[in-house]
């Protein structure tokens, strides 16, 4: 016999008739989704518990998709990864408890191998995305194909939730090809899975990101002297909302637009950079047209990424809001500013005069530094 606890809302009644509702080990929860499958949680939640879902994360080792993976598997949701290459997914597995987070090996243009990774999913996240062209890949076949086979195997197994994590600025008649390309597959997604929720995330500062580091990173090259604005956001907080999402069937067919609260161009980002750091940065201002004639050529050369011609076109555009969209707001959320964390990103990169000196003291120690010689 099957016994299921109380739902939320009849909690809330019990509470208001004055019932005193004891929580006890391994209480379960039923809950209908679109799809008319019952699923079924387990535990007090946390680590150990279960949510009775089953979530997709393409592009789970990519800097977006690892903080989207460990909110989902902390809670007990069964994650599944599909992954290209074998070292760059393994630190995965333990965000999630035991059998929690699991592993598909796939390819884009293997069907058999796409359909594996979805068939037994709730919900489907795709986050599979590439700054600079390949030899196999180009920006439609990474951008628009993925989604529209991803979207065809989400109709056909009947998935619940479809997430297609898009780009800020994507627009049809954007002078960047991977903003065209990041837009069409929106609409590719919206026509084959109408109720494709759109999330268009600013840039991102984390851990891994690519923002600060190439700022902190020699030679730190830039068009237009850092004069682009942007609206960055913590990864954490875009991950998070993602979570939300994926669990609240009110976000289906809406477009979400998360930015930060703050607008700074590049180079006022590295002006902060500095003054947490301690630490000069310098930049070196190159034209646009032999930066991106350069960087090209590179790209089809060298094996790592070096940036393509479309990446330093990116670089002139400043980052247009859509007013029609849904915000952070809309999930009950309020974005961190930058200036709250910033400082924990570029720390280790701190001048070595100042890695042991409280903030406050700071300015004491250069002035120190006028009159105090020490000779050895």
């Amino acid at each position: 016999m099957l016994f299921l606890a109380p739902s939320r809302v009849q909690l809330q009644t019990l509470k208001r008739t004055g019932v005193v509702v004891m929580a006890t080990r391994g209480v379960a929860d039923l809950a209908i989704t679109l799809s008319g499958k019952p699923v079924i949680s387990s535990g007090p939640g946390g680590r150990s518990s279960r949510t009775g879902r089953v979530a997709t994360v393409f592009g789970a080792n990519g800097f977006l998709g690892r903080y989207l993976v460990s909110k989902l598997a902390r809670e007990g949701t069964v994650v599944m990864v599909p992954f290209r290459e074998e070292m760059k997914k393994r630190f995965l597995k333990v965000t999630g408890d035991l059998g929690v987070v699991n592993f598909i090996e796939f390819d884009l243009r293997n069907m058999e191998s796409v359909e594996e990774s979805i068939k037994n999913s709730d919900i489907v996240y795709n986050l599979i995305g590439r700054n600079y062209q390949t030899k196999l890949f180009n920006f439609y076949d990474v951008n628009v194909e993925s989604t529209r086979r991803i979207a065809e195997t989400c109709v056909k197994y009947n998935v619940d939730r479809f997430v297609q994590v898009s780009s800020h600025d994507a627009s049809p008649d954007s002078p960047s090809e991977f903003l065209r390309t990041k837009f069409e597959a929106e609409q590719v997604a919206r026509s084959i899975f109408p109720g494709t929720t759109i999330v268009r995330p600013s840039p991102m500062v984390g851990g891994e990101d690519k923002l600060v580091r190439k700022i902190i990173s020699f030679p730190n090259i830039v068009v237009n002297s850092g004069a682009q604005r942007i609206r960055p956001v913590h990864v954490m907080d875009v991950a998070k909302a993602l979570h939300k999402i994926g669990f609240d069937d009110s976000t289906v067919g809406q477009t979400y637009e998360l930015f930060g609260q703050k607008e700074y161009s590049l180079d006022y980002i590295r002006r902060m950079c500095e003054y947490e750091a301690r630490v000069a940065y310098s930049q070196l201002n190159v034209p646009k047209a032999p930066y991106a004639w350069i960087t090209e050529r590179l790209n089809k050369i060298i094996w790592w990424p070096v940036g393509c011609a479309d990446e330093v076109e990116r670089m002139t555009i400043d980052q247009k809001v859509d007013k029609s969209a849904a915000t952070f707001a809309d999930l009950g959320m309020v974005p961190d500013k930058l200036e709250d964390y910033l400082g924990q990103y570029v720390r280790p990169w701190t001048g070595n005069l100042f890695q042991d000196v409280a903030p406050d003291s700071i300015q004491e120690r250069k002035r120190e530094r006028e009159f105090i010689h020490v000779a050895r």
